[in-house]
């Protein structure tokens, strides 16, 4: 299968990978930042964006999107480990890729799985409300999305409590992606805690924003990561932190995957 994808600049590759129910449409405001150094690739996910599920009904799991990622990056040419950074969901397969050895170095902006058990308990009723009055009031849900006030109501918790900051534009792109993400459920429902990153030898560098309010302390753990992690908490970030402060997410993703 083929993911779609956006490619920007020159030089050694760099993966970027979207959170769920997003698109490579969320690296926009980092992009020409990453381009003027490095080679960047923003790729939709399997079963998001403009991508399709993975083939022949194959869960979406881990070990099984980084798989598809990497014959998707042999096609293109890229054979060798390369540098990932990824957000939320994105973050996690990142991680995930590190410990199966597609990846040279790893960012990860507020990775899922760094959780003790199953997903947290308030996550999965955050996303379901939030999908059925975006597929029951499709053109509401865009109105208020892009005007400022609300738009920073509606988004504090899923990306961040300056989405005044984003584009309405940007914000109608991130609300039709989520309602229309095919494979959602089957991803969430696939996602396991990280476990086993022990042994990973790369660069990692993980960052939470104080102000991400989906990913709390208890989605945070440090427990399974390498004791080489560089980790860091962002004073105002949120979830999704690239509309935030765009040249320091750039710079922190330039610096951790030299």
């Amino acid at each position: 299968m083929s993911w779609h994808y956006v490619q920007q600049g020159k030089g050694r590759p760099l993966v970027l990978l979207h959170g769920i129910g997003m698109s490579h449409a969320a690296w926009s405001p980092i992009m020409p930042f990453l381009a003027a150094e490095r080679r960047v690739i923003a790729f939709d996910i399997a079963g998001f964006g403009q991508t399709p599920p993975l083939p022949n009904q194959a869960t979406p799991s881990a070990a099984n999107i980084i798989s598809a990622l990497a014959v998707v990056l042999k096609k293109m040419g890229i054979d060798e480990p390369v540098d990932i950074a990824g957000n939320s969901l994105g973050g996690y397969f990142a991680l995930e890729a590190a410990k199966l050895g597609l990846a040279r170095s790893v960012v990860a902006l507020s990775p899922a799985g760094l959780w003790k058990q199953g997903t947290p308990r308030h996550i999965t009723p955050v996303f379901d409300v939030m999908r059925t009055a975006l597929n029951t009031l499709p053109r509401l849900s865009k109105l208020l999305v892009s005007f400022a006030p609300t738009r920073t109501l509606l988004m504090a918790v899923p990306i961040s409590s300056y989405a005044w900051r984003m584009p309405s534009r940007d914000a109608v792109i991130a609300t039709n992606n989520f309602a229309n993400a095919t494979a959602f459920d089957e991803t969430s429902d696939a996602v396991q805690p990280f476990t086993g990153g022990h042994g990973i030898k790369v660069p990692i560098t993980v960052a939470f924003g104080t102000r991400d309010w989906l990913l709390t302390a208890s989605c945070q753990h440090r427990d399974e990561l390498p004791v080489h992690t560089r980790w860091y908490q962002p004073r105002g970030w949120g979830h999704v932190p690239m509309w935030d402060d765009p040249k320091a997410v750039a710079q922190l993703i330039l610096e951790g995957t030299v």
